[in-house]
């Protein structure tokens, strides 16, 4: 038999392993698990908002390049005025910094007993759209009040409430993603009163960014509500930067005058949406490897924390430590309670879960990952074998290069760290050009066997017969044997270096 193996997206059939539908079915369940939907909640309310999590939650895979050929791009909200065409135009081609912002506010139920999130402004407004995509914005919208409050309906007011911001990723069936920021604060006024929530929903991944324009957001919330609008029409005309670059917003405020914002994007774009400090505030170099032994293997992790935005982060850095790979499976940075059930799905996971849940989520998962202060142990459960899985020297090799970040800004951390694992990355698969074959008017053929038997190291030949079984790898592969000719990017600038380190330092020996 051929060594070559020509590797296809996998589609349709009981043992698809890139289904998950059994995600959707957990989803759909835990209406039923709930009781009846809470007074105020009618079915194009809560229940819409869970079919379309069900959606959402179904992949966390990128899209084919071609893709938006074979389908309709959904409209993002406009202005009236403002030709469907032109809106879909601009927004596709990065002009837009967001598709839409939110206010969601705690509302009492028709009966008094608890609070039900709404919506209770909205920039832009939905105008000119067709009754089928308004329909579906309208139960989008329900699920993001869910993510905004993910504790669910019992709240009470406060006087007193800490603001914090975290982030959430929406992932439609057909594999897009849209990123959620949000940000809660106590709104002015005088007494005991509920927090309200600012969400941000944009294709742009860029954290760092997002916080700053909710910065902006607040100051103008406590003049009032009004001067929203003017600062993020401004946002929303501005063109969105290059990596590196920075876009200048004129806003006016009252007593204050013509303010200037300045918004600048890191020059590694693949990191902005990135900030490593709070994964190794919260966990050490070893338990970091660990968790990052487990995630490259595709395994069931979840995150537990009280903060939302300790989850938010802690789940994105994770994700970004497998570039140039990408986490293909479910990703929900906050769980929202209503739907806990979730950590029962038998496919692959990362899910950050509040702590006052932690009943509820007991023996769940492959690993669970402890990131409260008040902690007793870090690995609250775990397979057992983390700390075998990647190959010994490597290991060492990571944990030598992490050390070098003390005393680091937030860039040079995040160079430091993504460095250290992207070069684990080059040393074990990066030979992979190799072994894809490619003749002509026929994609590119990887003859895996080869690929594996040609490493030396066993630990790191026993590590990559597992890791190319993965998804992440799966994927990677069929882009590259569609793409034919010298790959680019980060990772081949990566792989390149070092094979020209390797020859050096064999020049040198003879």
């Amino acid at each position: 038999m051929s060594e070559a193996v020509t590797r296809r997206r996998r589609r349709g059939g009981a043992q698809n392993r890139w289904s998950e539908q059994p995600i959707g079915n957990l989803i759909s369940d835990v209406a039923g698990n709930h009781g009846p939907i809470p007074s105020g909640e009618d079915e194009g309310g809560r229940q819409g908002a869970l079919k379309r999590f069900s959606a959402m939650w179904s992949s966390f895979r990128r899209g084919k390049k071609d893709r938006s050929k074979d389908q309709e791009p959904a409209e993002p909200l406009g202005q009236a005025v403002e030709p469907n065409t032109s809106r879909q135009q601009r927004y596709l081609s990065g002009q837009y910094f967001f598709e839409y912002l939110v206010v969601v506010s705690l509302k009492k139920n028709k009966d008094g007993s608890n609070y039900e999130p709404q919506i209770t402004y909205q920039f832009p407004k939905r105008d000119g759209m067709a009754r089928s995509q308004k329909e579906e914005e309208e139960k989008t919208l329900q699920a993001i009040t869910l993510f905004c409050f993910p504790e669910g309906i019992n709240w009470a007011p406060l006087t007193e409430y800490h603001s914090e911001t975290f982030s959430f990723v929406l992932t439609e069936v057909d594999g897009s993603r849209r990123n959620g920021y949000c940000r809660r604060l106590l709104p002015g006024g005088k007494g005991a009163r509920p927090p309200e929530a600012y969400c941000i929903i944009s294709s742009l991944a860029c954290f760092g960014l997002f916080s700053k324009i909710f910065d902006e957001v607040e100051k103008r919330r406590q003049i009032s509500m009004a001067m929203i609008y003017p600062f993020m029409q401004k946002l929303r005309e501005a063109p969105f930067p290059a990596p590196g670059n920075t876009v200048e917003i004129k806003s006016f405020i009252p007593e204050s005058g013509t303010e200037i914002i300045s918004l600048t994007r890191p020059l590694d774009s693949w990191l902005e949406h990135v900030n490593f400090a709070k994964l190794f505030d919260c966990l050490t170099d070893d338990e970091v490897l660990l968790v990052f032994a487990a995630a490259v293997l595709e395994r069931r992790i979840i995150f537990i924390a009280d903060d939302l935005g300790t989850l938010s982060q802690v789940i994105h850095a994770v994700a970004a430590l497998l570039y140039p790979f990408t986490w293909q499976h479910t990703l929900i940075s906050i769980v929202p309670k209503i739907l806990i059930d979730v950590v029962m799905a038998p496919t692959p996971y990362l899910l950050g879960v509040q702590k006052r849940l932690l009943d509820q989520v007991d023996d769940q998962g492959d690993l669970m990952v402890d990131l409260s202060e008040d902690k007793k142990k870090t690995f609250i459960f775990s397979t057992g074998d983390e700390a075998s899985i990647l190959p010994p020297k490597l290991q060492t090799e990571i944990l030598e290069a992490l050390s070098k970040r003390q005393e680091a800004s937030t860039e040079e951390l995040n160079r430091v760290v993504s460095e250290a694992f992207l070069h684990f990355f080059v040393k074990t698969v990066g030979h992979y050009s190799s072994y894809v074959k490619y003749s002509r008017g026929a994609q590119g053929v990887f003859e895996k066997r080869s690929f594996y038997k040609a490493i030396e190291s066993k630990t790191t030949r026993h590590f990559v017969k597992k890791f190319i079984q993965t998804q992440m790898f799966d994927l990677f592969i069929q882009e590259v044997e569609q793409q034919p000719g010298p790959q680019q990017g980060i990772f081949h600038k990566k792989i390149l270096e070092y094979e020209e380190k390797k020859k050096r330092d064999k020049a040198r020996k003879h």
